[in-house]
């Protein structure tokens, strides 16, 4: 059974950082595509960064470009996302999803792609 449990969310205020931690079981770790979602009210779920098991490559939303970063803690078994210089329009819940690969290869930012999601953890930013 896959699951996910997401950490680290609050609030902050504009220009900060919040690191967010997705723990995961070990084999869920080593073998599904790991991402991070948001979505904000009234506005629709948006990919932000995913990361490969194996080779750990990652991927970004042209909006956090820079600014967050994704990675894998190996000892622990979960995948961070630090977020740094946040914004207001950064203020959402984020959500970590796994995905298997389809033939090898990490799905783009399709919910429908997702099928296993955490509870999420709510980041807001003042200005």
């Amino acid at each position: 059974q896959v699951q996910l449990v997401e950490s680290g969310g609050g609030p902050v205020q504009a220009g900060g950082s919040l690191r967010l931690s997705c723990a995961a079981s070990r084999y869920t770790y080593s073998s599904y595509c790991i991402a991070w979602f948001r979505q904000a009210p009234g506005k629709e779920r948006e990919g932000v960064a995913r990361i490969y098991p194996n080779y750990g490559w990652t991927y970004y939303d042209d909006s956090v470009r820079g600014r967050f970063t994704i990675s894998r803690d190996n000892a622990k078994n979960t995948i961070e996302l630090q977020m740094n210089n946040l914004k207001p329009e950064d203020t959402a819940m984020y959500y970590c999803a796994a995905a298997s690969l389809v033939n090898g290869v990490c799905p783009t930012f399709r919910e429908a792609a997702f099928g296993y999601w955490g509870q999420g953890t709510q980041v807001t930013v003042s200005s």
